[in-house]
């Protein structure tokens, strides 16, 4: 079995931008800078046989190269016990339509759609046991936070291994976009 998300993987100046927000956190694990990344859709384990098939089910999303901008710092689930600290995603109907492209092209491999609402933002801790007044402290700290727009020009099936240590992420193909029409 191999564990499978799509994402849209940030540039390294950006990875560093929002690394630099990561603060002594009781609770927190953070992300390593390297990993930080906008998941698009988790797939779980998958039996290895249907990677092919995966990989050539996203091969035919089609979409145009579209700029997204970071901003904010917020938590999930709302109220007093954190789970998950993030940054925020501007609003982008581009976005929204990769996302659904992606949707429909893993239901041709079989996966049904997600069911909860998509909601784009980028992972930059997970908590336990985090007092909601220190993520209520950090978010203040960089609520103006805010990266300058890049270009989302392809995005990542990835493989994913579980270890004591984290997660170790590894591009099992890299999808780019089409040629924006002149």
């Amino acid at each position: 079995m191999t564990r499978l998300f799509v994402a849209v993987d940030l540039p390294r100046e950006l990875k560093e931008a929002v690394a630099g927000i990561f603060t002594q956190l009781p609770g927190a694990r953070w992300v390593p800078a390297e990993q930080i990344h906008l998941t698009l859709r988790f797939l779980g384990e998958v039996d290895a046989k249907e990677v092919p098939i995966i990989k050539q089910c996203l091969e035919r999303v089609v979409f145009a190269p579209f700029p997204l901008v970071l901003r904010g710092v917020g938590h999930f689930p709302p109220g007093k016990y954190p789970r998950v600290i993030w940054v925020g995603i501007d609003p982008s109907p581009p976005l929204l339509q990769l996302y659904e492209n992606i949707q429909g092209a893993l239901a041709e491999a079989g996966f049904p759609p997600e069911e909860r609402r998509f909601s784009p933002h980028v992972t930059l801790a997970r908590l336990h046991g985090t007092p909601a007044s220190a993520t209520e402290s950090l978010e203040a700290e960089h609520r103006q936070f805010c990266c300058p727009p890049f270009n989302v020009e392809s995005f990542v099936l990835y493989s994913s291994v579980l270890s004591r240590t984290g997660a170790v992420h590894t591009p099992e193909a890299v999808l780019k976009a089409s040629p924006a029409p002149a």
